[in-house]
């Protein structure tokens, strides 16, 4: 079986953002080290628990302090971006490291409405773009591309009317594209255009099975991939005891009961602070739901539990998010506890 990270790049209390991008590292390294195959980062905005707002440029960070794993976007929110651009960021590192780049392409604008208009500019794009995605996902496989794309534009006088347009001079590769999703949207257009698809098992929790139905049952061949791929996306917390992992995980299950109910978000509490926390029934439920649907306990039980999902889904990959926080005390420019989600995983599974 091949495991993969899932990294938002948490912002505990007691960490600045420098302290947080030096965990990740950290995590990073450990999963590179452990032999994880792919180490992808996602794209969220305006979260005070979340550093991981440009998947490319902690993509070129990571890379530079990594030697054989994967890296990827998990992923770009590409209503949010031209596709130009998204397709010249991904051209460009996977020139600097080839055979190591994974872009995933998801629709949602992974942050608040407010936060999604400044994004796009006043005067630029608007809710057009997300009708356009499928157009816009084409365009930024076209540019990657070797041969690039010939543009021709009505109305205007251009220097030269052969013009091509291409996302980097001289490609000799391109990074490896997967449509990410949380609804049957994705899981339809994965399945139309013959890409890799990933499921957002992790932050949806309902659904997996269906869209993961619809996109076997619905895939077309195309040039770059012959038959349906895809694989897990799930929240991880593993210690010693289960009692442990699930203390490590309680900060991470608050967090998403606020942003379930509405509530102002802060960054990820410490283990003793969340103890000390009352919740509403409704956040209670968001909690205990988040657990079930969790990969929590000792090594041996939580490898079980990957092994379990893996064949419930049909999957030869699972994507953890190793979701634990710390105890006060720990240095804040470190995650001990992710890094010993990953390890112990690692030692059951490998």
């Amino acid at each position: 079986m091949r495991l993969s990270v899932l990294d938002l790049v948490p912002v505990r209390s007691d960490q600045t953002t420098s302290d947080a991008l030096a965990a990740t590292v950290g995590v990073a390294k450990k999963a590179d080290d452990l032999g994880f195959t792919r180490y992808w980062l996602a794209e969220h905005h305006n979260m005070p628990a979340v550093a991981a707002t440009s998947p490319p440029v902690l993509i070129a960070y990571l890379a530079a302090q990594t030697a054989r794993i994967r890296l990827g976007s998990g992923g770009v929110m590409l209503p949010n971006h031209a596709p130009l651009a998204v397709a010249e960021q991904f051209a460009l590192l996977e020139a600097a490291a080839p055979g190591r780049i994974d872009l995933g392409i998801g629709r949602a604008p992974g942050s608040d409405p407010v936060t999604s208009m400044m994004l796009r500019g006043p005067a630029g794009r608007s809710d057009e773009d997300i009708q356009k995605f499928p157009q816009y996902l084409d365009d930024v496989t076209a540019l990657m591309g070797a041969h690039g794309v010939g543009v021709t534009m009505q109305g205007r006088n251009l220097m030269d009317q052969n013009y091509v347009l291409k996302a980097t001079p001289a490609a000799t590769s391109e990074p490896r594209l997967w449509l990410l999703g949380s609804s049957l949207y994705s899981a339809h257009l994965a399945a139309a255009k013959g890409l890799p698809y990933v499921f957002a098992h992790h932050f949806a929790g309902q659904g997996t099975e269906e869209a993961l139905a619809v996109y076997r049952e619905e895939f077309r061949p195309s040039e770059n991939l012959e038959q349906p791929t895809t694989f897990m996306t799930v929240n991880a917390s593993v210690a010693a005891t289960r009692e442990e992992a699930e203390d490590l995980m309680l900060p991470n299950l608050h967090m998403m009961a606020l942003l379930r109910t509405g509530q102002p978000l802060r960054a990820l509490d410490l283990v003793e602070d969340a103890r000390e926390i009352g919740l509403t029934p409704q956040q209670r439920a968001v909690v205990e739901s988040g657990r079930r649907q969790a990969i929590v306990g000792n090594p041996a039980d939580a490898a079980e539990r990957v092994r379990g999902i893996a064949e419930h889904f049909g999957v030869d990959e699972v994507m953890v998010n190793p979701v634990a926080s710390a105890y006060r005390g720990v240095d804040p420019a470190t995650a001990p506890a992710r890094e010993d989600t990953l390890e112990l995983l690692a030692k059951e599974l490998f």
